[in-house]
C-alpha cells in the first residue's frame, strides 16, 4: 500500500507527476476547488471580522469523501497544488477538510512539472503559507461583498441576471470610455505628398515623403493641412531638380524582449495566432499540466502559466545558451545570460513562462500535439530562446532630399546581423507601440546607395488626402495590455475578466474589436454616477496594490476590508431610491409584419441581440438577427445568412436567405458551404470545417462514408442549430458520439496509472462572483 498521498488539482497533472514518483506515492486529484462561499447566501459575517463561512462545493461530495478515505490510510499527505495564491488557498481548504495541521510540512510546490523539480519539492516540504492564503481570501471576500450587494441592485434598476465586480466593471468602463472618445472625435484634414524617385531611369523606384521646408539652412518640419497648400507645393516643384541634401547613416542594436508573462502570452497569441484569451489559457494549461506523448507518456512542456514575472532561473538560462550555441553558433550568444527586471520584488516568486524540457523542440513534437498545442508551444519556445540570444544589428539610413526649399524624407533599414530575429522573426508585442492611424512616418524600406549632393530623377509626385483617425477600439489583446499597465487585475484574472464582460453582453465583438453594448453603456453610467470607486481606475489599481501587501504580511486583510466595506454598504442603501434605468432599443426602420403597428427594434436578451416588436407584450413577434455572408446556398443557389444560436449561446450557424419566404429550401449548417465544390465520394456539397483551430474542407452530408473517419467533433457539433425558420432539410454533418460506456472505460484506464481521486476536468474558480 502507498504510504504517501500527493494531492494535486487535476487528473492531467496527476498523470504527469505520477511518472516521477515511485510506488510509495499515490497521486489524487481534487478537481480544482473543494470549498467556497455558499451560492445561496452572502457567506461572510461582516460583524465578526469578515469571517467567511465555507461549504463543500456542489458535485464534490464524492471527491471529498475519497480524499478523506485516502488521507486516513496514508502515513503522510503532501498537497501539491499550483504555486500561487489560488493554489495556496486550495491547499489550505484541503488541509482543513482533511484535518491536517497547516503549520506542519504538508505543502510542496514547483514552478515546472519535471522530474528534478517534483523530486526536489517532495524532499523539501513546507508549512502552508497563510499570508498567501489570506491574500486570496481577502480578494475572494471583497469580490463577494461587491458582487453580492451590487448585482441585486442592478437586477432591480436595470434588468435581471446582471453582475458587477471590482475588475470586470472597470474593464467594461475602459471599453465604454474608448467608445466615448471615438464618438467625440472630430477628424482633421491633412495631406501626404509622396515623390517616387530613382537614380537612373532603369533603376527601381523608391519613395520619399514631404517632410518640411529649408529655412536659413536648417530643416523645419511642416504639415500640409489642405488641398490648396499641397497644390502650391506641387506647382513649385515643377521644373526643379531633386537632390540628396543630407544623409544620415547609423547602426543600432535591437534587443530581444523578456520571455512571456501571462499577459504578454495572451497578447501575442491573440495577435499572431488569433486566439482569444480564454483559448490561450486553456491550451497553455494543457501544456503545463502534461500532454500525452506516445513515446514518453504524460509530459509537461512549459512552466507555470499564471505569472507576471520575467525572471529566468540560472539552470534555464544555461540550457537555453547550450541550445543556441549548438543550433546557431557562438556569435548568436550574448556574453552572459540575459536578466530581465521585474517591476517589483513580489514578482520574483515565479519565473517567466518558458519551456520545461529543452530537449523537446516544437518541430519534434508536431505530430504528437494538437494543432493549437503545437502553435502555442512553438510561440513560447521561440520567445524564450530568442530572449537569451544576441541583439540584432540594424543599419539605418535617413535621406533628406531637397527640391528647392521643399524637403522630402526617405528612410530605410537593413539587417546586418539577425541575432535573436533568427529565432523569433516577428515584431514583438512589448516592443511595438500603438501606431496612430494618421501616422505620417514612412514605411522603412531598403534604399539604394545614395551620396550627398547626388541628383535624382523624379518619376511622379502623388498627393493623398487623409484625415486623422480616432483612437482604435480595444481588442482582447490591447484590453489585457491596458488592464496590466493600469494595475487592474492580476495574471489569473485577465482571461476570465474578458470572458465575463463578453458573456454578460456588456461588450460584444465586431471582428476582433470590442464594442460596448447599450447594456454595457447603461450599467457603466449607473455605476459611475452612484458607485464611482467601483469603476474608478485609480482606486481599483490602488486596491490591487494594497491587497498585494497582504501576501508579504505587511497588511492585515481584515483591516483592508474594513476600510472599504462600511462606506460601500452605505452607498448600496442610498442607491435603493434611484429610478429604474431603461436600456434604449435600437430601431431597424422596419414595421412589424405581424401587428402592422409596432416598429421593429433590436433588443438584447440573455442569448444576445434579437429583433422584436416595440409593442411587446401586446405583440410578441421576434426573429433572429441575420447577417449576409459570402457564398451561395448549395441547395437552391440563393444567398446565405449567418445567425446566432439561442440554445448554444453565441454559436454561429448558416441558413439559406430564402427560408422566411421559401419553405422548400431548408438549408441549415454549423459550417459555411464551399461554393462550387462537391464531395468526390458522394457528390454532396462541401463545407469549411473548424476543429482545434484548424480549418479544412469536409463533406456536408452526415451519411457520407468520408465523414466516418474524421476527427472527433467539437462540442455541440452533433446538435441541430436552433432557429425560427422552418425545419431544416439539410443539416450539419454528424459523427457518432462516444458512448458513455466507452468514455467510462477510457477514464478508468487513465486513472489506473496514477490512482487519482477523481477524473473530471479541472476547474479553477474565477476571482470574482460575476
Amino acid at each position: 500500500m502507498s504510504k504517501n498521498l500527493v494531492i494535486v488539482e487535476s487528473l492531467a497533472k496527476a498523470r504527469t507527476i505520477g511518472r516521477y514518483l515511485g510506488n510509495q506515492y499515490r497521486i489524487a486529484a481534487s478537481v480544482g476547488h473543494v470549498r467556497d462561499l455558499p451560492a445561496s447566501e452572502l457567506g461572510v459575517d461582516v460583524t465578526k471580522r469578515y469571517k467567511p463561512h465555507y461549504v463543500g462545493m456542489n458535485g464534490k461530495e464524492k471527491v471529498i469523501r475519497e480524499l478523506k478515505e485516502m488521507a486516513e490510510s496514508a502515513d503522510r499527505v503532501l498537497i501539491a497544488t499550483d504555486p500561487d495564491r489560488e493554489g495556496e488557498a486550495i491547499a489550505w481548504h484541503l488541509a482543513e477538510l482533511l484535518k491536517i495541521d497547516v503549520a506542519s510540512s504538508c505543502r510542496i510546490s514547483f514552478n515546472e512539472i519535471t522530474e528534478p523539480a517534483v523530486q526536489n519539492a517532495v524532499s523539501r516540504p513546507r508549512p502552508i503559507d497563510m499570508n498567501l492564503v489570506n491574500a486570496q481570501q481577502a480578494r475572494r471576500i471583497l469580490d463577494r461583498l461587491v458582487g453580492y450587494e451590487l448585482s441585486p441592485l442592478l437586477w432591480k434598476k436595470v434588468k435581471k441576471g446582471l453582475s458587477a465586480g471590482r475588475v470586470q466593471s472597470v474593464a467594461t468602463r475602459l471599453v465604454v470610455e474608448r467608445e466615448r472618445e471615438i464618438d467625440a472625435f472630430k477628424p482633421e484634414e491633412y495631406w501626404l505628398l509622396t515623390a517616387w524617385l530613382h537614380q537612373a531611369a532603369s533603376d527601381p523606384l523608391f519613395r520619399a515623403r514631404y517632410h518640411g521646408e529649408i529655412r536659413e539652412n536648417s530643416l523645419k518640419k511642416e504639415k500640409l493641412s489642405s488641398q490648396a497648400e499641397t497644390e502650391a507645393v506641387i506647382r513649385d516643384l515643377d521644373g526643379r531638380d531633386f537632390s540628396v541634401w543630407q544623409l544620415k547613416k547609423n547602426t543600432r542594436q535591437r534587443q530581444p524582449a523578456a520571455p512571456f508573462t501571462t499577459s504578454t502570452l495572451q497578447q501575442e497569441a491573440a495577435r499572431f495566432l488569433g486566439f482569444t484569451a480564454r483559448r490561450t489559457m486553456s491550451v497553455a494549461q494543457q501544456l503545463y499540466e502534461g500532454v500525452e506523448l506516445p513515446d514518453s507518456g504524460s509530459v509537461a512542456l512549459v512552466t507555470y502559466i499564471r505569472t507576471d514575472s520575467v525572471r529566468v532561473s540560472d539552470e534555464a538560462g544555461q540550457e537555453a545558451r547550450k541550445h543556441i550555441l549548438s543550433k546557431f553558433g557562438d556569435e548568436y550568444l550574448p556574453r552572459t545570460t540575459r536578466r530581465f527586471k521585474n517591476k517589483n520584488s513580489a514578482q520574483d516568486a515565479h519565473e517567466a513562462i518558458r519551456p520545461a524540457h529543452f530537449d523537446l523542440e516544437p518541430d519534434s513534437l508536431k505530430d504528437q500535439l494538437s494543432y493549437d498545442q503545437f502553435r502555442l508551444y512553438r510561440l513560447i519556445w521561440d520567445k524564450f530562446i530568442a530572449s537569451q540570444m544576441a541583439a540584432a544589428v540594424v543599419d539605418t539610413v535617413t535621406a533628406d532630399i531637397a527640391a528647392g526649399s521643399h524637403v522630402f524624407r526617405a528612410q530605410g533599414e537593413t539587417i546586418r546581423f539577425p541575432g535573436y530575429l533568427a529565432q523569433y522573426g516577428v515584431q514583438l508585442v512589448d516592443q511595438e507601440a500603438e501606431k496612430p492611424a494618421d501616422d505620417e512616418a514612412n514605411g522603412k524600406e531598403k534604399l539604394p546607395e545614395l551620396l550627398e549632393g547626388e541628383t535624382l530623377l523624379a518619376d511622379k509626385v502623388v498627393p493623398e488626402q487623409k484625415f486623422t483617425q480616432p483612437p482604435p477600439r480595444y481588442t482582447e489583446a490591447t484590453l489585457i495590455k491596458a488592464l496590466e499597465e493600469k494595475g487592474i487585475g492580476r495574471p489569473s484574472t485577465f482571461a476570465p475578466t474578458v470572458s465575463t464582460i463578453l458573456d454578460r453582453f456588456y461588450v460584444e465583438k465586431d471582428g476582433k474589436h470590442l464594442l460596448p453594448t447599450e447594456l454595457g453603456k447603461t450599467v457603466t453610467g449607473l455605476l459611475e454616477e452612484h458607485f464611482a470607486n467601483i469603476v474608478d481606475i485609480t482606486f481599483t489599481a490602488r486596491m490591487e496594490a494594497t491587497l498585494d501587501t497582504v501576501e508579504s504580511g505587511a497588511e492585515d486583510w481584515v483591516g483592508i476590508l474594513d476600510a472599504f466595506y462600511p462606506d460601500f454598504h452605505k452607498l448600496i442603501e442610498q442607491a435603493s431610491t434611484i429610478d429604474r434605468v431603461k436600456i434604449a432599443d435600437k430601431p431597424t426602420g422596419e414595421k412589424c409584419p405581424e401587428c402592422q403597428e409596432g416598429d421593429l427594434v433590436i433588443k438584447e436578451g440573455r442569448f444576445g441581440k434579437f429583433i422584436a416588436c416595440s409593442r411587446y407584450p401586446d405583440c410578441r413577434y421576434t426573429r433572429n438577427i441575420e447577417n449576409a455572408v459570402k457564398g451561395k446556398c448549395p441547395l437552391c443557389g440563393s444567398g446565405l445568412v449567418s445567425r446566432v444560436s439561442r440554445k448554444y449561446k453565441g454559436s454561429q450557424f448558416y441558413t439559406c436567405d430564402r427560408q422566411g419566404s421559401d419553405p422548400e429550401c431548408g438549408f441549415i449548417s454549423w459550417d459555411i458551404p464551399i461554393e462550387g465544390r462537391t464531395c468526390e465520394v458522394c457528390g454532396s456539397y462541401m463545407v469549411w470545417k473548424r476543429y482545434r483551430g484548424r480549418t479544412y474542407p469536409r463533406c456536408g452530408s452526415r451519411e457520407c462514408p468520408s465523414n466516418a473517419k474524421k476527427e472527433k467533433p467539437a462540442e455541440n457539433e452533433n446538435a441541430e442549430p436552433d432557429q425560427d425558420a422552418p425545419a431544416a432539410k439539410a443539416t450539419s454533418p454528424r459523427v457518432k458520439k462516444t458512448t458513455t460506456k466507452t468514455a467510462r472505460a477510457s477514464t478508468k484506464k487513465a486513472a489506473a496509472k496514477t490512482k487519482p481521486a477523481a477524473a473530471k476536468k479541472t476547474t479553477r474558480k474565477k476571482a470574482s462572483d460575476a
